[in-house]
């Protein structure tokens, strides 16, 4: 799995569905040279999901061991700047710059005519239309072999739904979205220790003025907290810290505090 980003040490993978969800779509895009997009808000948990599907691909967990190619670009790229990056993770060196955009396109059909692959372009939303185009047209050759998935924040759908020549052609789409309020206790208590003893009032407390539903959130709530809570406790309660339990008034005081966090 990918490390957590708080580097939070005993943090278990939320399974929730859009978790579950995005191994399975980028299986179905594998497996049929397609296209998809998953996107949604930031801290929504999009970015893991698709880094620990990616990991089990690579590392043939789920039986299919294909490359992958990951690319990411500033806001509004040129295509030869698309170009030139897709021929750099393929091959591992740049292009001259006297070879022109149409050189590229070429030399990319060659190169994504050999063995399958799976090209995903990480924050989709800053693409141009031009740059989906050329994407699509590499796509779409009858000799190339490689599935596209496209991950993106806030309006990354919008973005590529304008393109109607890309959005007919979406194999599998996935909108990540907040967790709901009536799965958060659950998923909380599973998700550290920490959270084991907390009552459901309390985890939905934290989440309405702290977490809003996103994994981000509330995973970097927990090592800043975690600090505080420990400093200045009985010495009684700082025994049950190493069960890694946390006194439910103190907890509480902590947790509210950390809400007016940005």
């Amino acid at each position: 799995m990918p490390r957590h980003f708080a580097g939070l040490h005993g943090a278990a993978t939320l399974p929730t569905n859009h978790f579950q969800l995005v191994g399975r779509i980028i299986s179905d895009l594998v497996d049929f040279h397609a296209t998809g997009v998953v996107h949604g808000p930031a801290g929504t948990g999009k970015t893991y999901a698709v880094e620990a599907a990616l990991e089990a691909l690579r590392d043939g967990a789920t039986g299919t061991g294909i490359a992958t190619v990951n690319l990411a670009f500033p806001s509004r790229p040129t295509m030869r700047l698309v170009a030139d990056e897709l021929l750099r993770a393929l091959t591992g060196s740049k292009a001259p710059s006297s070879r022109s955009r149409f050189y590229l396109t070429a030399a990319l059909t060659d190169l994504l005519t050999a063995a399958p692959r799976l090209v995903v372009v990480d924050e989709a939303q800053r693409l141009t239309g031009d740059c989906i185009e050329l994407l699509r047209h590499l796509h779409d050759h009858p000799d190339t072999r490689f599935a596209l998935l496209y991950v993106g924040g806030d309006g990354c759908w919008e973005v590529l739904s304008r393109e109607p020549m890309l959005r007919s052609r979406i194999f599998r789409r996935l909108p990540f979205q907040a967790i709901k309020r009536d799965q958060v206790p659950a998923l909380m208590r599973g998700y550290h220790p920490i959270y084991t003893s907390a009552a459901d009032k309390l985890l939905w407390e934290i989440d309405d003025a702290y977490g809003h539903g996103t994994p981000a959130r509330l995973g970097r709530l927990h090592p800043h907290r975690r600090h505080d809570l420990r400093r200045g406790r009985p010495r009684a309660d700082r025994r049950r810290s190493d069960r890694q339990r946390v006194h439910p008034a103190r907890r509480r005081s902590a947790w509210l505090t950390l809400a007016a966090t940005p």
